[in-house]
């Protein structure tokens, strides 16, 4: 008789601390920053998150150790942008749109996520953030009631 697995619904840990970012910096600019003003060593990955076909997001881990969390900022934009045909009035103009990670917050430009099982000052982390500049919001996302948390897993 062949044995039956079952995958738990318990099997992935949904709780993490979400950061919205909104800045005029370039990723590049914002980890430089963060590994300064926060003490972080943020490493851009070797590829891309890839959620869907055209739909790429770069990302940037930091694994700390010492305080067993890990760290991951991701662009809410995608970095290509997918061509829209339209069948209506303008037909004949090209548009563009920029996939969205998490398409409830199209506002924000850079997620901040941090898994952890301690517990976590993220007020003194939010303060540190918004000390960098050009950055000119940055607040927790409740991670309950977010209907694409599912797009956050790395």
């Amino acid at each position: 008789m062949a044995a039956i697995y079952k995958i738990n619904d318990d099997f992935y840990d949904e709780s993490f601390i979400l950061i919205a970012l909104h800045t005029t910096l370039d990723d590049y600019a914002l980890v430089y920053g963060l590994n300064q003003f926060v003490k972080a060593k943020f490493v851009r990955t070797r590829k891309d998150f890839n959620l869907d076909e055209n739909k790429l997001f770069p990302i940037f881990e930091w694994d700390d150790e010492f305080h067993d969390m890990y760290w991951v900022l991701v662009a809410n934009h995608g970095s290509e942008q997918e061509l829209i045909s339209n069948n209506d009035l303008f037909h004949n103009e090209t548009t563009f749109s920029k996939p969205r990670l998490i398409p409830e917050y199209k506002d924000v430009d850079y997620l901040l996520k941090i898994e952890t099982e301690k517990e976590f000052d993220t007020n003194s982390l939010i303060k540190n953030i918004l000390m960098l500049p050009r950055v000119m919001a940055a607040y927790e996302i409740s991670t309950e009631k977010l209907k694409s948390k599912n797009n956050l897993i790395f």
